[in-house]
C-alpha cells in the first residue's frame, strides 16, 4: 500500500483537497493528511461546513471495509507524529491547495508545525513533493520562493485546469487539476483527461 502525506492550506481551493482525498480513499493509499489551521477555517467556509464536520467530510467514515484507502488525520501542532520523521516512508507528498505562505516555509526549510515539517521531511530524503500553489497575480517573492522551492527539488503546480477538453462544471476543472496531481504520484485514476489529438 503506498502511503502519501496531503498537506492542506489556507489558500482556497478546498475543493481540490477533497476530490484529491476521495479518490486516494478509492485506491490502496494510506493518505496521512495535515490540515494547517487557516486550512480548517478555509475548508469549513469553502464547503459551507463547521470545522468538527472536516474529519467525516475527508474520511467518508472510512466508507466500508471494501473501501482500499485508508485516511489518517494528523494535529497540525503534532510534530511527534509519524510523517515528522525521515524514517517513516512515504511515497511523496502534495500540498493542495499550497499558500504563498507554505510555500515560503518550504522554499526556505522554515518548519513550525507538521505540515512544513512533513514537506521538509519529503525534500531532504528526495521524495516527491507537489506544491499545488494559490495565487493570482505573482509578486517577485513567491516568484522567488517558487524558483528555491522548485531547486529544493518540489513539484510547482499551480492550480490550472485546461480547457481544450471542454469542460462544463466546477467539477470537471478541479478533476483536471486533480488528475495532473495523481500522474505525478503514480496513481491511478478514473477516467484520466488526456489529450488526444483529432
Amino acid at each position: 500500500m503506498k502511503k502519501i502525506v496531503v498537506g492542506i492550506t489556507g489558500a482556497s481551493g478546498a475543493l481540490y483537497a477533497v476530490k484529491l482525498i476521495s479518490v486516494l480513499r478509492k485506491n490502496p493509499v494510506e493518505s496521512h493528511v495535515v490540515i494547517s489551521e487557516m486550512g480548517v477555517q478555509v475548508l469549513a467556509h469553502e464547503l459551507k461546513i463547521t470545522p468538527d464536520e472536516i474529519p467525516l467530510i475527508l474520511t467518508g467514515s472510512q466508507e466500508s471495509d471494501e473501501t482500499p484507502g485508508k485516511i489518517i488525520i494528523h494535529d497540525v501542532r503534532d510534530m511527534f507524529a509519524p510523517v515528522a520523521s525521515g524514517s517513516f516512508q512515504t511515497n511523496g507528498m502534495v500540498i493542495i491547495p499550497c499558500s504563498m505562505k507554505t510555500l515560503s516555509a518550504v522554499a526556505n526549510g522554515y518548519t513550525t508545525n507538521l505540515l512544513e515539517r512533513a514537506a521538509d521531511v519529503a525534500l531532504k530524503e528526495k521524495l516527491p513533493l507537489i506544491l499545488l500553489t494559490r495565487e493570482s497575480p505573482l509578486g517577485r517573492v513567491h516568484m522567488i520562493n517558487m524558483l528555491k522551492a522548485h531547486e529544493a527539488g518540489a513539484v510547482i503546480m499551480p492550480a490550472c485546469p485546461g480547457f481544450y477538453y471542454h469542460p462544463e462544471t466546477i467539477d470537471d476543472l478541479a478533476n483536471f487539476v486533480v488528475s495532473r496531481v495523481l500522474d505525478h504520484l503514480k496513481i491511478d485514476y478514473p477516467n484520466p483527461l488526456r489529450w488526444k489529438s483529432e
